[in-house]
């Protein structure tokens, strides 16, 4: 289902705030942006953002705690590097979610 202005917006809006040294989920995002059981709309969304985009998207995984992109992509590597950059640690190809999952509050 693709998402409305006002929804895109209000997505775009969790992703800004999503703190540095945090990640919240495709779904997590969803819910915050009250639009439940949407994950795969706000993954559609963080995939068609410009290359030039200013926001956090690298700050946005799946459920599992793991990078979505191809583990030898060039977007996967881009996405590690810029967590590790924000503080992020990973256990092999995991994030510790009770560590650095965000829980959507303004400061963390």
């Amino acid at each position: 289902m693709a998402l409305d202005e006002l929804s895109r917006q209000k997505v775009w809006q969790i992703v800004a705030a999503i703190p540095a040294g945090k990640v919240a989920s495709y779904g997590q995002v969803a819910e915050l942006a009250g639009l439940p059981r949407q994950a795969r709309a706000v993954g559609r969304m963080m995939g068609q953002l410009p290359k030039d985009s200013r926001l956090p998207w690298f700050r946005v995984i799946n459920a599992q705690g793991r990078i979505s992109f191809a583990l030898d992509s060039d977007g996967y590597k881009r996405q590690r590097q810029r967590l590790e950059a924000d503080g992020v640690e990973f256990i092999g190809e995991r994030i510790n979610l009770k560590v650095y999952r965000w829980d959507g509050l303004a400061e963390n």
